[in-house]
């Protein structure tokens, strides 16, 4: 444990020193306020409009047109901000040479990894709380359905914990921070997109696209359902990149 909290503040102090999460910690809130603020300004003309037209009212529902697209845009948001986290990780280290000067401290591979993680999983929460003034504004001229704001912002952390993931795997393996972030942004999208090829193939396949795209998995989340399916696959998404990155840090015993 000692050996993860060295590790954990380390890394907490070298993000917190660095332009790049100040830089996209800006874009992030600038861009994910933007994107709330149109959603709640046509849904505050639909409402102007539906106070003369009956039917247009009953259509309304703040949580469908505000809340659940909101959880998606800053899903999408971290699609492009994660890698730039992530990135660093292990390219930085190896680029500079303290990788090898790591490897000789008396910490586990497996302890550096669980504090690089969790320090980002950190900036990930810190930049998620910097959205919560946006819904507490909210709150001041609508009644929000807090439970289905909490499910949302789990679904996000876990799948922004996803991201975060398989962006260190791809900076264990080069030592080059841009490739690293293209390389996770590039495998992200991938698994982002392909259960759009559902139709496209047979049924079998077709579910199993489906089960594997990580966005799929936040829908529930965002309509107020935690179903521990979706828990257990952001869960198990995790530890498979976590476990490959481990693995590839141990392969250098036998590539020397």
């Amino acid at each position: 444990m000692n050996g993860i909290a060295g590790v954990f503040r380390k890394e907490i102090t070298v993000t917190f020193t660095s332009p790049i999460f100040y830089a996209a910690g800006f874009i992030f809130l600038l861009v994910s306020g933007y994107f709330f603020y149109s959603s709640t300004a046509y849904f505050s003309l639909l409402s102007f409009q539906a106070a003369q037209n009956p039917f247009l009212s009953e259509s309304l529902n703040l949580t469908d047109m505000v809340i659940k697209p909101f959880f998606g845009d800053l899903a999408v948001i971290l699609l492009l901000m994660l890698p730039l986290l992530t990135m660093r990780l292990y390219a930085e280290e190896k680029r500079s040479g303290t990788i090898e000067l790591l490897f000789t401290y008396p910490v586990s591979d497996a302890a550096v990894l669980a504090g690089k993680f969790a320090a980002t999983a950190v900036v990930l929460l810190i930049m998620l709380a910097g959205t919560v003034p946006y819904l507490i504004i909210l709150e001041s001229m609508a009644d929000l359905e807090w439970g289905i704001v909490a499910a949302g912002y789990l679904g996000v952390v876990l799948m922004g914990a996803s991201f975060i993931a398989l962006g260190i795997f791809t900076s264990s393996l080069t030592e080059n921070q841009i490739v690293a972030a293209v390389i996770s942004f590039g495998a992200l999208l991938l698994f982002w997109a392909v259960g759009w090829a559902k139709s496209l193939v047979g049924p079998v396949l077709g579910a199993v696209l489906e089960h594997v795209a990580i966005i799929g998995h936040l829908d529930a989340f965002t309509q107020g359902l935690i179903d521990t399916r979706h828990v257990v696959f952001y869960g198990l998404f995790i530890l498979f990149w976590l476990f490959l990155t481990h693995r590839f840090l141990n392969s250098r015993f036998w590539r020397g």
